[in-house]
């Protein structure tokens, strides 16, 4: 079975879901994140894939973190799927790290300020491992079938594509659930929305981008509804603590609530 065949393998029609911190900060951290999220994803028969960037590329500043070092975070993110038995994506940002990334992990997810990059899109593919491509903030939902079309022209089979919001004047973001349907291509393509990056509130004047956490059950519930195949979700023990994107994260000990509220509308709607 490949990974995304996993994906989409819930016997009762749930969502699938990633989540997980947003960077990788320590090996008890990942797996303390990992041994509260896979048991409850296998009550609800939810297919669980673990997210962790092993390096933050896109920042502010030149001081804020990006990472524990390429190797360590990776290594982490392996021991992770290996432990806990389900698949690990992270970012890579340069064609050439796909193949050092795809060593460790199952799906190697494009970022959404990449997103049109060819090489870096043909060099993921090529690893064999499942595509998650972002979408642009700056793209209308039909545009990213090219970017799709760049990964099966290069003989991977294994894509889906993550609605991130778009940008809304200089320093907000905003959710056409429109996209969701668009970007499936008739069902051919698995759409993910990334419920926690969707509520940034990007380049604010400190250098460090805020977010609106308290929307997530209204977005999540929103794509849900409108038939997002899967969920991205950013998840931290103390988002207050968190070494990247703190602001728009989902407090772990509030997922349990989330996911099964969320199952209880997907049910709900499988019967229609």
């Amino acid at each position: 079975m490949t990974t995304l065949e996993y994906l989409k393998s819930s016997a009762t029609g749930n969502f699938f879901l990633l989540a997980g911190p947003c960077v990788i900060e320590s090996e008890d951290m990942a797996l303390d994140i990992a041994a509260h999220i896979v048991p409850l994803c296998q009550d609800l028969n939810i297919p669980y894939a673990f997210k962790g960037s092993y390096r933050k590329a896109n920042r502010s500043r030149v001081d804020s973190f990006t990472g524990i070092g390429d190797e360590k975070a990776l290594k982490i993110l392996q021991k992770v799927g290996r432990e806990f038995g389900v698949p690990v994506v992270t970012d890579i940002h340069e064609a050439a790290e796909a193949e050092m990334a795809a060593e460790y992990v199952d799906i190697l997810q494009i970022p959404a300020f990449l997103c049109r990059q060819t090489d870096l899109l043909v060099a993921a593919a090529h690893t064999g491992k499942m595509v998650n491509i972002k979408k642009g903030q700056f793209l209308a939902p039909e545009s990213m079938r090219f970017a799709v079309q760049k990964v099966l022209d290069s003989g991977n089979s294994q894509v889906a594509v993550t609605e991130r919001g778009t940008t809304f004047g200089y320093g907000d973001l905003v959710v056409d659930y429109r996209g969701v349907p668009v970007m499936q291509q008739g069902g051919e393509v698995p759409v993910i929305l990334d419920v926690t990056h969707s509520l940034q509130q990007p380049n604010t004047g400190s250098g460090v981008t805020g977010g609106r956490p308290e929307l997530i059950e209204t977005i999540a519930r929103a794509g849900i509804a409108v038939g997002a195949d899967g969920l991205f979700i950013e998840t931290h023990r103390d988002p207050s603590v968190a070494k990247s994107d703190g602001a728009n994260m989902l407090r772990l000990d509030l997922l349990e609530g989330l996911l099964r509220r969320l199952t209880d509308i997907r049910m709900t709607i499988n019967k229609f």
